[in-house]
């Protein structure tokens, strides 16, 4: 597996899109021409081209999609659009070698419960706002600790004393977290020390997170449990999660680190499962879609 990346980092402020799909433009190619050489393939070895059709942002998913295309029309082989949640949850599953888990999916983008339902992956809980990752990180910048945010306050929060009032945002099967964003500015704001702002921020959040994820694996009785995204290489939520499994005697399982965060191999090995069960599409179909869903995905690779 050549699992090869370039990833885009902003000098300042978040990741601003057409920055970022600039950098997937200027990078394609080495990536590209790596990864071919690292796996000791030839271009005639290549059966099938795979590339993420959605959710995320608009420019960046056009700029893989239009590489994609020019691959395989170049190369004439098939082209296989592929769900970038779905292929999350694949990725660990081939890893971890679970059978039929209730996937916690946490990133900068997403944050879901995902299990497999009727023939496609069903969204049983998701954030309400802004996604896990993109919370953690927009405090970690703001406060001028840098980033990724997660394990920087990870490591924070191991020296914070008390937690502090914030909100704690469960609604049914979902979760927000705007309002611990808001909260933790005005603490921020206020003085409060950095190290309590930052225990309370990992608790709260990442209970609100084992929370939906235990009605989940309850409610539906799996005897698995995956976390994957770029979230899931945090200590304390792995932690949290493994807790709670233990209490319904079921399995836990985390994606290794290297394949937690976006990367190809999950796009390739996707893409794959497709292929050989039939599912691809023509250039005239490749069309982009940023705010697609999982439960537009059939799933006739898994019975």
């Amino acid at each position: 597996m050549a699992n090869e990346s370039s990833i885009y980092k902003p000098l300042k402020g978040g990741i601003h899109p057409r920055e970022a799909a600039q950098s997937h433009s200027r990078n394609a190619i080495k990536v590209f021409s790596s990864a071919i050489e690292k796996s000791g393939l030839k271009l005639k070895d290549i059966n099938v081209i795979a590339f993420s059709q959605g959710p995320g942002l608009g420019p960046c998913l056009r700029t893989g999609a239009t590489f994609a295309r020019t691959l395989s029309q170049v190369m004439n082989v098939p082209l296989v659009n592929v769900n970038h949640c779905i292929a999350h949850v694949e990725i660990g599953r081939l890893l971890c070698k679970c059978e039929d888990p209730v996937t916690l999916y946490v990133s900068g983008g997403n944050t879901m419960v995902l299990c497999f339902e009727s023939g496609r992956y069903r969204v049983f809980g998701e954030t309400l706002d802004i996604a896990i990752g993109n919370f953690l990180d927009t405090f970690s910048r703001e406060a001028g600790l840098g980033l990724p945010g997660p394990p920087i306050i990870e490591e924070y929060a191991k020296k914070g004393e008390k937690i502090l009032d914030f909100p704690y945002r469960v609604k049914g099967m979902d979760v927000s977290f705007s309002g611990l964003l808001t909260s933790a500015l005005k603490y921020l704001k206020k003085g409060e020390k950095i190290e309590d702002i930052c225990l309370s921020i990992i608790e709260i959040s990442y209970s609100m997170l084992t929370e939906v994820t235990e009605r989940a694996l309850a409610q539906l009785d799996k005897k698995e449990v995956l976390l994957t995204g770029g979230v899931a290489r945090s200590k304390r939520l792995r932690e949290m999660l493994e807790e709670m499994v233990k209490e319904h005697n079921a399995k836990f399982f985390v994606v290794p680190n290297e394949f937690a965060g976006d990367n190809g191999a999950m796009i390739a090995w996707n893409g794959l499962l497709q292929y050989l069960n039939g599912k691809y599409i023509s250039i005239e179909e490749s069309f982009i879609n940023p705010r697609m869903r999982p439960e537009e995905v059939e799933i006739n690779w898994r019975k």
